[in-house]
């Protein structure tokens, strides 16, 4: 195991920010079994918000480069947390250092460029992998093993959608989040992470159809000046238009089921709320973003009459919880962010070389990461093609 481990996060926005915290937290998690962790750096070209991040969660310093990031000696891990489109220079820049890279969903904005960033991660001497962070949420955990252990059983049909409003404003500012090929919109941004928590549930998706892809706002304003995350800042009187989808959905068909899938930015009064139920042949089960603690859970059991679903408060019998909270007592709670300090300690947990059977379930490959983007890609496809099914290609890694 390493003596030590130098951490950097390349992108001070907000997902950034998240990372950045989560590495603060991940040694705190469970049993004191990581090497020490240095928080190095923060990475960004914007140098006001690269130092206020790096202050605020006690990184050493702050970088403009990522060069500089990839040629520094005492930084190992390197979380990638950017414009889709930037992702491949930097993710195999950083792979041939030698830095081990965690990568934010999705992998790239090309499939490409996602087919090359896996290839550079299989020919690496470090580790990359991409960050599908729900998988880490307890609800979400919890439900896949009441269907793998057969209390639900096989899953027969599946509803989700990922509803935001962080566009629903025709004032909200001109960003690279508007810019791209169809497809790369609300599909990419959230559509990824409904699409592989479908996949967490039911199994391999086989083909998709229905395809829509919808642009509502046209055009959108220039900002007057920086821009981070999802922030409303003051904007110009020069607009210039959408490239990509406001709005997108489809079904889909897995080994046993089928779903059907809705993602939106401009989902007005939904600020994150990403919401599914998955109906089995004992029950169903039910989860909402907006209460992370709990999910709802219907088992085919007892007299119909005085059967129906019910809240089951999440704590430490469920997955992740117990011991990865600084205070885990039932009804507790827990939320996003939360997330996040699973990840990386999954993540930094690999990386320290602790064994499979006593860590955290690994982070995603890139080739998990190709396989999220062909979905999408098939989702574009179809709604190109007026809603026909397009099938799937089975992944080579499972």
């Amino acid at each position: 195991m390493s003596k030590s481990l130098g951490v950097a996060v390349i992108g001070a926005g907000m997902a950034g920010k998240a990372h950045a915290a989560a590495y603060r937290t991940a040694s705190t998690l469970y049993s004191p079994d990581l090497p020490e962790i240095r928080l190095v750096s923060i990475g960004d070209v914007n140098a006001e918000f690269g130092s206020a991040a790096a202050k605020r969660f006690g990184y050493d310093r702050h970088d403009s480069s990522w060069q500089a990031i990839a040629e520094a000696d005492d930084i190992d891990v390197v979380s990638v947390v950017i414009a889709n489109k930037l992702h491949r220079e930097v993710v195999e820049g950083l792979l041939a250092a030698g830095k081990h890279v965690l990568c934010e969903k999705p992998l790239s904005d090309t499939m490409e460029d996602a087919r090359a960033m896996a290839e550079a991660a299989r020919n690496a001497s470090s580790l990359g992998r991409i960050g599908f962070t729900f998988r880490r949420t307890p609800g979400i955990a919890y439900i896949r093993d009441l269907i793998r252990s057969g209390t639900l059983g096989k899953v027969l049909h599946f509803s989700g959608r990922y509803w935001t409003d962080y566009g629903c404003s025709p004032e909200a500012p001109m960003s690279w989040r508007y810019k791209g090929g169809a497809g790369s919109g609300a599909l990419a941004d959230v559509g990824s992470h409904l699409a592989y928590v479908a996949e967490f549930l039911c199994g391999d998706i086989q083909s998709v159809s229905g395809g829509q892809l919808s642009t509502v706002i046209p055009q959108r304003p220039l900002p007057l000046g920086a821009v981070m995350g999802h922030d409303h800042s003051a904007v110009s009187d020069i607009f210039e238009p959408v490239e990509n989808d406001d709005v997108a959905a489809f079904s889909a068909e897995f080994t046993t089921g089928v779903g059907s899938l809705a993602v939106s930015r401009v989902a007005a009064g939904h600020a994150n709320t990403l919401t599914f139920e998955v109906f089995c042949e004992n029950g169903a089960a039910l989860f909402d973003q907006r209460r992370p603690a709990e999910i709802g859970l219907f088992l085919n059991e007892g007299a119909s009459a005085q059967n129906g679903y019910r809240q089951v408060v999440l704590g430490p019998e469920h997955p992740y919880i117990a011991g990865g909270l600084a205070m885990d007592a039932p009804s507790v709670g827990f939320g996003q962010n939360d997330a996040f300090g699973y990840q990386a300690r999954a993540f930094l947990e690999e990386v320290a070389g602790l064994p499979a059977e006593k860590s955290l379930p690994r982070c995603a490959t890139f080739e998990e990461g190709v396989r999220n983007m062909e979905i999408l890609a098939a989702v574009t496809e179809s709604a190109q093609l007026g809603g026909r099914s397009v099938a799937i290609p089975q992944p080579a890694f499972a």
